[in-house]
This record gives C-alpha cells, structure tokens and sequence, in this order.
C-alpha cells in the first residue's frame, strides 16, 4: 500500500493532535505526521492507517493497538467513548448512579482508566474504581455487588501485546448487547472532541473489601468436601495470578504450584509469543511444572483470568491442555451430577460441541445454544447453572458473576479433580464415559487471520453464493444465519462447520465437529471420527486458501 499524503489527511491530522489532551500521545502523532510531511517512505501510509477512523464500538467494546490517533487505544479515544458511554446512560435513566471501573496491567490500561474515571466523575456518576490491575470478573462481580448501572474494564484480554481495550457491562451484569452497541456508537461520534470533554478526579477508590466477597463467593463452588489435589497453574504474565491463589486458600486446596517465570503482570509477555492458552506453546512451561510437581490438574489462565484451560495427565504419562469443548463438557457433567437447583438450564453457543445437549438431556435438565458471545450465554434463560464458549470461556457461577470467570472455574474444577483423585479417576476417565454413552464428539478450528478485512467479506459472500454440496465426503445442506448473525452452519450426517468472522480479531473462523457413534470399541470410534475430522479440516483449508 502507498498512500500520498493528501491535505486532507493532513488536516485530520491537525486536527486530532490539536484536540488530543495527552501530550505523548500528541507527540507521537506530530512526528508520524512530521515524517509523512517531509516525504519519508510508509510514514504517509501509518499516518492513513490511524487516521482511517474510529475504532469501531461493538458488543465486545473497543478493542485495538495502543497509539495515537482514532484507530488506536489512547487515552483521547478512552475519553470520547466514555463521553459517549455516559450520555447513553443519561438517556437510559441512569444518571448519577454508581459506575464500576477496573483495569488489566497491560501498556496503557491505569491511564485509560483513570481518563474513564474522571469523564464519568464529571458526567455526575458515584464512579468507584478498583484498587489496581485486578481479574475481569471481578469487575463483572463488583457491577451486581454494588448494584452499579454500568462496568468499565480496561483490557485486551488475550490479544497480543501491542493491543488495550474498553469493556462495557450493564446494570444486568452481563456485557452489553444490540442495540445497546449501535446506540452508544452514535453517542460517541456526537461527543465533543477529547480535549474539549469535562474531566474530574474524586473517584472513589474501592478497598480489598470488594476482591474479599468475590472471594467469599468463589469458595463455596466446590461440589464435594475433598481438598487432597495437587494444581499447578499459571497467569501468562497477566492479572490472575494473586487472586488465583488467595481463592484456592479460600476453598481450602494448599497444593498450588504457580509458574514463577509467569506470574508477575508484565505487559510484554516476554515468554509466550501470544498469551492465549489455546496458542501452540503457550502452555509449555505450565505442563512442564505439572510434570516437575507430580500435579493432578494443570490450570492455565488467560491475561486478565475471564478464561481457564485445563490440563491433564495422559495414560502414559505425558500431559497435555484439554480443548474447549472437552472441559466445557466436563464441568457442565459435573455441574449437573451435584446441582440441587429445580428445572437447572445449561448453555452453549452455536459453535461449541453439541455434547452437552446430550449430557444435559441426560440429567433431565435443559439445554440452550445461542449465538456466540457471553453476552448471549448468560441471558439464555432463567435456571441458568452453567454456560460454556470453546474458547475456554466458563461460567460455573451466574448467581454472581454474569460472564465468563476463569478464577471460578479454576476452584470448581479443583474440586472435580480432589473429588475423582478420592475415587482413584482422573478427568479422562469421565470424558471417556461420556463418549462411550453419547457418541465421541472431536471439535477443531480453522483461523484464516486477514490484514485486510474486506477478504472475510468476499468469502463469506463466495459461500452464500455457492454453498459447497459435500465437506470432507460428506453431503452437507446450508443454513444461513442472516440477519440475526453474520453465520453460516453447514450440517450432513456426523457433521457440522460453523463459519463467521471473529468479533475480536481479524480473523474468519471456521468451526469443525464430527460426532461418531461407539459401538464397540472406543478406540476405534475415536480413530474413525479423528480421521473424518482431519479430512474434513484439510477441505475446509483448501476452501478458505
């Protein structure tokens, strides 16, 4: 790409700098500007790239690179937004009431709080804060414990280093959704620009008295009485570290063994080249310690601890990270084996293993799927015990944390884990049973990552104008989720692909299940289903190339 630095770009640019109240951030944009100016090769196309707009306010918040300009995290960016987030409440009936406002460690998150702080301070709101970089769900926790109108969590998540974001949840608890998203959009484009945005400190900071009754709360998810389990775990240089262990001492597990390269929040992830559980490699020191420590249970958290991977000691001895779908599975069949709630409703989304339907129909209980997204899963229906994404995203508690609780899964499934080690079982063990009574079902993903979006426009456009007839072998039919989602599930006889473009990164995503019946050995059902899977995935491959 070659951009010419046209006046209008350049005057945008003026602009922003003029109206930006941070000077590094100022600064930074100036010379980018300065260097485009002055003819430098790319600098006119970096200067395009931040300019191109804003980052664009979906359900999942903002999410983007940490530099100045409009398509970047900064802090004028943050103001704007709050600006927007604090009309749209006012609209909504809920001025001056109480806002939450948490943050990871990451590059940029305590001044972006801060900035959202005080835009909210001055708007009229009783804003608290939490007292420094803690898990995004106790920040879920803090918005139905202090029965706030709205939650703001600085974070990223798993996204790479380079990257901050801007969390929203509602009174409800939970994240926000349509049309929330496209009414707070409007509300941003009409704020003032930052500069001109009111802004007051005198937000009040909350003690460890709010961390203390999430904690309180976690230590009671524990379905059996007994403790004797060895964990070892890791942060991956994110925020969960602290309060994973204090929630263990809670529950009453003295056996933690954390990862110490890991466990200290570093915003450059100097040890994974992405800190996200499910990446190749990211988990390597974590299951090399479970080894070291003879551990019954390995315990992954993402950067900012809403997600939890577990992983297990295979029968000969080796370890490794169980997928999404396996341990969604296993603590929902847990969950419901112990559950003492009437009529219990189970959830999941479209491209999660169908198994727990089965485990659910099981146990009598109900079961719903919804479209991707915690926002959906924890508004699937009233009863709901337990909802589960396959990127690792539990919730084992919606009674007080209404999103995915990494933190809580952890304790939960270190109960499980003391519960079957008494038994002398494993988690494998009830995975197995599992397939031999409802089928093995193998899942798998296929990521195209874009650096130019309209790509994912044009193949999702390819399929709806040609739905293939077959997938690895297999007869398959068509269903398009338009309008409700930008989703295509093609579904043929122990087969379905869900395909979507991911709502956090730039990537199109392509979701891979075979279901094979076992009857006979499960061996041999697992073979069978691992290779239609494998062919399946490589036609999925060569269709998204």
């Amino acid at each position: 790409m070659t951009t010419s630095l046209t006046s209008d770009l350049r005057d945008r640019a003026f602009r922003w700098i003029a109206d930006d109240p941070d000077d590094d951030s100022r600064v930074e944009l100036q010379n980018i500007l300065a260097r485009a100016m002055g003819g430098e090769a790319g600098a006119a196309d970096e200067l395009a790239d931040r300019m191109a707009g804003p980052l664009e306010f979906g359900t999942a918040g903002l999410r983007g690179p940490v530099r100045s300009g409009p398509h970047g995290m900064n802090v004028a960016v943050v103001t704007r937004t709050t600006a927007g987030v604090a009309a749209w409440l006012t609209a909504q009936g809920h001025s001056g009431g109480v806002v939450v406002v948490g943050r990871d460690a990451r590059h940029g998150s305590e001044a972006f709080a801060k900035a959202a702080a005080e835009v909210l301070t001055a708007a009229g709101f009783a804003v608290k804060t939490l007292p420094g970089p803690l898990p995004t769900p106790v920040l879920a926790f803090a918005v139905l414990e202090l029965g706030a109108v709205a939650g703001i969590q600085i974070t990223a998540s798993h996204n790479p280093p380079a990257d901050n974001g801007y969390k929203l949840y509602d009174a409800t608890g939970g994240q926000i959704v349509p049309p929330s998203d496209g009414q707070i959009e409007r509300a941003i484009e009409a704020a003032p620009p930052a500069i001109s945005v009111p802004r007051e400190p005198g937000a009040e900071v909350l003690g460890d008295e709010l961390r203390d009754a999430y904690l309180a709360k976690v230590a009671l998810l524990p379905r059996g009485p007994e403790r004797a389990v060895k964990v070892a775990a890791t942060a991956l240089h994110g925020v969960g570290a602290e309060t994973l262990r204090a929630a263990f001492e809670r529950a009453g597990f003295t056996e933690l063994s954390l990862v110490a390269e890991q466990s200290t929040p570093d915003p450059d992830f100097p040890t994974v080249a992405f800190p996200n559980p499910e990446e190749p490699g990211a988990t390597d020191l974590l299951l090399a310690l479970a080894s070291e420590v003879g551990a019954d249970l390995a315990i992954a958290l993402d950067p900012d601890a809403d997600r939890c991977a577990l992983g297990v000691r295979e029968r000969d001895g080796s370890w490794r990270m169980l997928r999404g779908d396996e341990t969604g599975v296993l603590l929902g069949w847990h969950v419901l084996s112990t559950v003492d709630t009437a009529d219990p409703l189970v959830a999941t989304t479209i491209v999660s293993s169908s198994m727990l339907g089965e485990v659910a129909k099981e146990f009598g209980a109900r079961y719903a799927e919804t479209l991707t997204g915690f926002k959906w899963l924890v508004r699937a229906g009233e009863g709901l015990v337990f909802a589960y994404e396959e990127a690792l995203g539990l919730c084992v508690n919606p009674g007080f944390v209404r999103d995915k609780d990494g933190i809580s899964a952890a304790v939960l499934a270190a109960g499980l884990a003391a519960s079957l080690r008494a038994a002398g079982r494993g988690p494998l063990d009830v995975l197995d049973e599992l397939a031999v009574k409802h089928g093995v079902h193998v899942t798998d993903q296929v990521s195209l990552r874009v650096t130019d979006l309209s790509v994912r426009e044009r193949l999702m456009a390819g399929l709806r104008a040609t739905p293939p007839a077959s997938l690895g072998g297999t007869d398959v039919t068509m269903e398009d989720l338009l309008p409700d989602a930008d989703v295509l599930r093609l579904t043929g006889e122990g087969l379905r692909v869900v395909i979507r473009p991911s709502g956090t990164e730039p990537k199109l995503k392509a979701y891979l299940q075979i279901k094979e019946p076992v009857t006979g050995d499960l061996a041999e059902a697992r073979a069978a289903a691992d290779a239609r899977l494998a062919e399946l995935r490589a036609d999925i491959e060569s269709r998204l190339a």
